[in-house]
């Protein structure tokens, strides 16, 4: 009989992590390589699992909310002095790393959005709201945050590592196959993920990234 597993992270949250990975590193590639049409519709694929993800982190499972585990400073340094929470998902000090992260990227796609190239031929969908100038500002911010998504992303490879050698905790294959084997005498809890709210998150993100694609001309 196989032990019982416990969830931690429901599908949509791990689709979103996997996918935003593979799609960070495609953003990069083509932005390298000036395959800016390619670029461009990278940045929308990522502005969708943005909204999604402000929507997820509301409705989502529990370990995807936002409410779950975006804790107070003190809770941080409670789990820095060892006085941490035995609830499956992030640590408080992992909450605010995520929080972090869908920061950094906001500004990116945002100012990628605003955009626009030194010879004005490559531009954001929202570029005509702005003037040259503020184009080419935030062009300059775009690539300056994505080195700040650089820095993070180092940083949580980090804390994969530092976990999983120093604490003997896997945290890669969770957010794989979505749970952990449980001990025995221990009682699974569902995280409460509902297919019809994931639905309903996946139309919203993508009304919104199909006008702003289009310059939010309805």
């Amino acid at each position: 009989m196989k032990p019982p597993v416990q969830p931690i992270w429901d599908f949509p949250t791990r689709l979103f992590h996997w996918l935003l990975v593979g799609l960070i590193a495609f953003s990069w590639w083509s932005g390298e390589n000036h395959e800016m049409e390619w670029h461009r519709w990278s940045g929308y694929a990522i502005l969708f699992l943005l909204v999604f993800r402000l929507y997820w982190g509301i409705v989502g499972g529990r370990t995807a909310r936002f409410a779950h585990f975006v804790r107070g400073p003190g809770a941080a340094f409670a789990y820095l002095r060892g006085v941490g929470s035995g609830d499956v998902g992030h640590n408080p000090l992992g909450g605010w790393s995520v929080v972090a992260m869908l920061a950094i990227l906001i500004a990116m796609v945002t100012a990628g959005l605003f955009a626009v190239d030194v010879d004005g031929l490559e531009s954001g969908p929202l570029a005509d709201y702005v003037s040259f100038d503020a184009g080419r500002w935030a062009s300059d911010m775009h690539s300056l945050v994505f080195n700040l998504l650089l820095g993070l992303i180092v940083l949580h490879v980090a804390a994969i590592l530092f976990y999983g050698m120093a604490r003997r905790r896997n945290l890669v294959g969770p957010m794989i196959t979505g749970g952990t084997k449980l001990t025995d005498g221990a009682t699974a809890v569902p995280l409460g993920a509902s297919l019809w709210r994931a639905l309903i998150g996946l139309l919203i993100a993508g009304v919104v990234t199909y006008f702003v694609s289009k310059g939010l001309r309805f």
